[in-house]
């Protein structure tokens, strides 16, 4: 969730530090700081809010301070304030860490620690590993001879011994006075990479932090740690085994992550949608003959027809497009399928039988809950694959196989674009099984020509923008909606509500629409918004009356329907809003449904003043249960 970023070089450390921040800043924003080091001691600087407020207490950058540490907060253990706020310091001083991730035995740790004589001055888990790492550092100097071994200095030492005390995941940057030109960064089930630049070193946990000044990079795997100075850099375990990390090319470009003209990044992603759609599908649907190829799964793709039950699995947005997915297999390669909540999967005692494949989806592909679910599957026996957009993330590691969507760097923090790709890459993998399984060659051939299509359709629903701005506008003072839809749209219902509950903060329900009467209807008063997706399928009539339903009870109607539909009209009143989208078969709906909703969440969130990008509580990626 936190961000957290270190530099080490010839420059001033304190910009770089700063720029850095507020490229992860959707990581988290509750409060923010940097270290620097110079002169033989920690100089700190940290305050509650975002990375704005810390600018405003800084003094002008230092040539001299070449190295220093960085954190923008996303608060778990600790109020967000100035106090809580990282770096933190030993009691001594002398040691200072920034921090990702949660320390689920902090609490045993810091009455020992304080047993031994150690103080505290903050609510964070954090400063508990500042803690046991002084107190180590302190040992260590009390019997240097008799605990030091190989090429370690008394830093290093502290550093390892410390970590392998600590319960649950970190991410960490972590600085000594008494060592001014080393820097530790050490991993656990939180991101951490180390940016190779020429006669510079950047250490983050996003490459969006990094890509500004190298696009090298090497990935640390769980329970590693690097050690950095002027020298170089060396990668080991924390049992002190040296291990060989292979040099990696960032998969984006510093354009991709600025603004661009937008007003705002989701924004700018929603526009972004067929580009990247297009990239996601660039390679992989061979428009001649009609064929779809997988790259990353092709040697699977015959255990996946042979498979007798598929779990799909993922959180948010990502378990709304594993519920279409979840609909697909089942409709175009009759594979059983269900649909889990990763943060609930290892805790219910899941059912893997032989022959089960499960599917990961996660956009940074080191959602904790997710990867968790992950190894809880490949424990009990299941062939895992992940469908994540991160190259090179923690989930893309641990997973069999898997496809990446290819959909460009996601920084809003309400999944936009990163949702459409998983539902494309999970589109294009179910055809191919139907091929292979249910459906005939036509049938294919005609959904892989419908599919490649798609991104155009996006940019003609993208035209609405304004139209829909206007709608959203009618609404935003309604603190309840409803967002109904049925078959391959009752997930999306699920999203728009979902996307208008994370920005917004309009309280919102998404339900199939047939279950509206079963105890929701209860809810509908005059002027309620109710939105529909209605679009032409089978279920079409039904839905209908669904919408007469809300209609007679004095409901507000915004429905997204299909081009040319003539008999939509004659249920809407004169108060009610139509928002259409291009025609396309069912099964490719959803990639084309949920851009109207996305656009309607934004715009409200924007007219009600909120900042789009930084929704309150949120982050972007969830890496703590």
């Amino acid at each position: 969730m936190c961000g957290i970023v270190a530099y080490l070089g010839k420059k001033a450390a304190q910009p770089i530090l700063i720029e850095g921040l507020k490229r992860l800043e959707y990581r988290g924003y509750d409060s923010a700081g940097i270290a620097l080091l110079g002169g033989g001691a920690i100089r700190i600087k940290k305050t509650g809010g975002r990375i704005a407020s810390l600018e405003q207490i800084l003094d002008e950058a230092d040539p001299a301070e070449t190295f220093g540490i960085g954190h923008t907060r996303w608060a778990t253990h600790g109020r967000p304030n100035t106090v809580n706020a990282h770096p933190h310091a030993d009691y001594t001083g002398k040691i200072a860490v920034v921090h990702n991730g949660i320390i689920e035995n902090y609490g045993t740790l810091k009455t020992w620690l304080a047993n031994e004589g150690a103080t505290f001055t903050s609510e964070t888990d954090t400063e508990i590993i500042a803690a046991l790492i002084g107190y180590f550092y302190a040992k260590c100097a009390e019997d240097e001879a008799g605990i030091l071994h190989g090429n370690q200095n008394k830093f290093e030492w502290s550093v390892q011994r410390a970590l392998r005390e600590l319960h649950g995941t970190f991410g960490l940057a972590i600085v000594c006075s008494d060592f001014p030109d080393l820097l530790i960064g050490a991993k656990k089930g939180s991101p951490l990479l180390l940016g190779l630049g020429e006669n510079e070193y950047i250490l983050a946990s996003d490459a969006a932090a990094i890509v500004e000044h190298t696009t090298q990079a090497i990935y640390l795997a769980d329970n590693e740690m690097v050690t950095i100075s002027p020298e170089g850099f060396h990668t080991k375990t924390i049992d002190n085994i040296t291990v060989t990390k292979d040099l990696q090319q960032i998969e984006f470009s510093l354009e991709q992550i600025e603004l661009g003209g937008f007003s705002h990044h989701m924004l700018k992603e929603i526009f972004e949608q067929p580009r990247a759609l297009a990239t996601c599908m660039g390679g992989r649907i061979d428009p001649q003959n009609h064929r779809i190829k997988l790259g990353g799964i092709a040697s699977y793709l015959r255990e996946l027809t042979r498979t007798k039950r598929l779990i799909l699995t993922g959180c948010g947005t990502a378990f709304h497009a594993a519920l279409v997915g979840e609909f697909l297999f089942e409709q175009l390669a009759r594979i059983p399928a269900e649909t889990e909540y990763a943060s609930e999967f290892r805790y219910r005692n899941p059912i893997i039988e032989d022959g089960t494949v499960v599917i990961a989806i996660s956009q940074s592909g080191e959602t904790l809950d997710t990867l968790a679910a992950v190894e809880e599957a490949k424990e009990r026996g299941a062939t895992v694959l992940g469908v994540v957009n991160v190259v090179g993330s923690a989930i893309a590691r641990a997973t069999d196989a898997g496809v990446y969507l290819h959909a460009g760097p996601e920084v809003g923090v309400a999944s936009t674009k990163a949702f459409t790709a998983q539902v494309t890459v999970l589109t294009m993998l179910a055809i191919e099984l139907g091929r292979r399984k249910h459906i005939s060659s036509d049938q294919a051939d005609g959904l892989t020509d419908e599919l490649a299509c798609v991104p155009e359709k996006v940019d003609v629903i993208l035209e609405q923008s304004e139209r829909i701005r206007n709608i959203a506008a009618s609404n935003i003072d309604r603190d309840n909606w409803l967002f109904l839809g049925r078959g391959f749209n009752y997930p999306v219902a699920l999203e728009g509500a979902l996307k208008l509950k994370e920005i917004s903060y309009i309280h919102a329900e998404g339900l199939p629409a047939a279950e509206m009467k079963h105890g929701p209807i209860a809810l509908i008063v005059d002027g309620m918004p109710a939105v529909f997706i209605a679009t032409a399928g089978p279920q079409y009539d039904k839905i209908l009356g669904n919408i007469a339903e809300v209609r007679a009870r004095g409901g507000t109607i915004i429905v997204v329907a299909t081009e040319g539909d003539e008999n939509i009209a004659s249920v809407l009143g004169p108060t009610d809003h139509l928002i259409t989208i291009p025609e396309a078969p069912e099964h490719l709906q959803p990639i084309l449904t949920v851009v109207p909703l996305q656009l309607l969440a934004y715009h409200a969130a924007v007219l009600r003043g909120h900042d789009v990008d930084k929704p309150r509580n949120l982050a972007k990626s969830v890496t703590v249960e």
